[in-house]
């Protein structure tokens, strides 16, 4: 699977973990240059609280366009240290 944004590839894996389908990529997956954290945050009832990156390629930002829980509930365990995408980000195979 590919994490494109701005005919950029941000991340690249075949060990992704699918919840609610969205791909969850590993975070060592990343091409760390286009990301930066964020201070954005919300909370989901069962996975638990969720961090922000934004991506920044070829001088554009996409806010908050990455998301990750750094410590998920029991329920989610299995997206822990993995990166999920929005806002325009295509996930392809």
């Amino acid at each position: 699977m590919k994490a494109i944004w701005n005919n950029t590839v941000l991340a690249e894996s075949n060990d992704t973990v699918v919840v609610e389908n969205n791909h969850y990529f590993p975070a060592d997956s990343l091409k760390q240059e286009y990301f930066e954290d964020s201070i954005a945050g919300t909370t989901c009832p069962w996975k638990g609280r969720a961090s922000y990156y934004s991506v920044r390629v070829n001088g554009e930002l996409n806010k908050d366009a990455a998301w990750y829980y750094a410590d998920p509930k029991p329920a989610a365990e299995q997206i822990k240290g993995r990166v999920a995408f929005w806002k325009g980000v295509q996930v392809v195979a």
